[in-house]
């Protein structure tokens, strides 16, 4: 799967209270959330963000408490994928398991830049920078973890196997 969009930088360590804050946890709506996705690393990003965008962070993304509601703010918000140079461990699973791609490489969370337009392919991983033309490796979304995205999260891909099977 290509995505083509442009590049929201943040740094390292950004945690689910500045991802999603704790004060609009009282709701699990996504478009609610949305709203608020990453209203306190930068308090305008919804504003900036055009659907297909992408967020880059350092190491560390997603850190701190393990809420479900930090991926559906950036997927309902129209984030096509994060790119990070790691990510805490419950965040990965959490984003796969709400249907939000992510990709690991440090080198393109190193370079790449606030505005940058790249482009991102799925299947091999590969992350490219439109402007420059320089390529960035990461890991290749494996395929059943590509057909959680596809079918918008782990529940929803659990639903249609069900379905497939009663038919």
């Amino acid at each position: 799967m290509q995505l083509k969009g442009k590049v929201h930088k943040f740094g390292d360590d950004i945690n689910t209270d500045e991802i999603i804050p704790a004060r609009y946890l009282n709701t699990s709506d996504p478009g609610e959330l949305a709203k608020h996705a990453m209203e306190d690393a930068d308090p305008d990003f919804v504003k900036k963000l055009k659907p297909g965008d992408f967020v880059v962070g350092g190491k560390n993304f997603g850190c701190g408490s393990s809420r479900e509601h930090a991926p559906v703010a950036l997927k309902a918000a129209g984030v096509a994928a994060v790119i990070a140079g790691s990510f805490a461990r419950i965040f990965y699973r959490n984003a796969f398991n709400m249907g939000l791609a992510i990709l690991e490489s440090k080198a393109a969370a190193a370079a790449l830049k606030t505005g940058a337009e790249i482009g991102v392919d799925l299947d091999t991983g590969e992350i490219t920078d439109l402007a420059s033309g320089k390529k960035f490796a990461s890991q290749p979304i494996p395929p059943f973890m590509q057909e959680l995205l596809a079918d918008g999260g782990l529940m929803a891909h659990i639903t249609k196997s069900l379905e497939a099977k009663r038919a």
